[in-house]
């Protein structure tokens, strides 16, 4: 069978895919939640950058970003090297500049995400947090984030899997992604049809096992919350 040759092929591609979208939720995650606490400050300046990044980001599609990140990440590295007398072509990773255009992209979002979030816990949780002698950082910790979690995994779990599908975008950049190795595939076989099917029930398997992990981990977070 044609499609048992490239099985191998598929696999390693499939791993590089979650790889790729697993570091990027990751590092997006984090971006989410300092350009959440931008967006909410009380510094002028922060805010204005936070606004800033979530407009840039939400405003411009996936594939110019990853395209900007692959090639313009090495124009910059070239510059500054040229500072130091090293005048050779450095060229950025794949991997890394996927990573770093799929964690922008992510995080823009994640950030509207986790401020509706922040917003949504009553201030007076906060005020009694302290009236109770917690210091800020531990009201931030032990009440805060928390609830923060709560309200914010439904939208990140649906940016996840968003995300999980952009993957396929950075094979432009020549990752050998699920999408590359499949594309690859196809032009050895001529069977479009076949690899393509393939790769679209792969993306599905991956989907549901992700659909079924954020279910799980929103039951664990409304644990105790739930009425009898």
């Amino acid at each position: 069978m044609v499609l048992a040759d490239f099985a191998d092929q598929l696999l390693a591609g499939t791993w590089m895919t979650v790889q790729l979208a697993v570091t990027s939720l990751f590092f997006g995650t984090i971006l989410g939640l300092l350009g959440a606490g931008a967006r909410l400050s009380s510094l002028l300046p922060l805010r204005l950058i936070g606004g800033f990044y979530t407009t840039v980001i939400r405003g411009i599609p996936e594939l110019l970003v990853v395209l900007m990140i692959y090639f313009g990440a090495s124009v910059v590295l070239m510059g500054v090297a040229s500072q130091f007398g090293y005048d050779e072509y450095i060229e950025i990773n794949p991997f890394t500049a996927g990573v770093i255009a799929l964690s922008l992209t992510f995080g823009g979002y994640a950030t509207e995400v986790f401020r509706g979030a922040f917003q949504a816990i009553p201030e007076g949780q906060r005020e009694s947090a302290q009236s109770l002698g917690m210091t800020s950082s531990r009201t931030l910790h032990k009440v805060i984030l928390p609830q923060v979690w709560r309200y914010a995994l439904p939208g990140l779990g649906n940016l996840f899997l968003i995300l999980l599908k952009d993957t396929a975008l950075v094979s432009v950049i020549g990752l050998e992604d699920l999408m590359r190795k499949t594309t690859a595939a196809v032009g050895f076989t001529r069977e479009p049809f076949t690899f393509y099917l393939a790769a679209a029930f792969i993306y599905l398997g991956l989907t549901v096992i992700s659909m079924v992990a954020i279910h799980s981990m929103e039951r664990k977070s409304n644990r105790g919350l739930e009425v009898a």
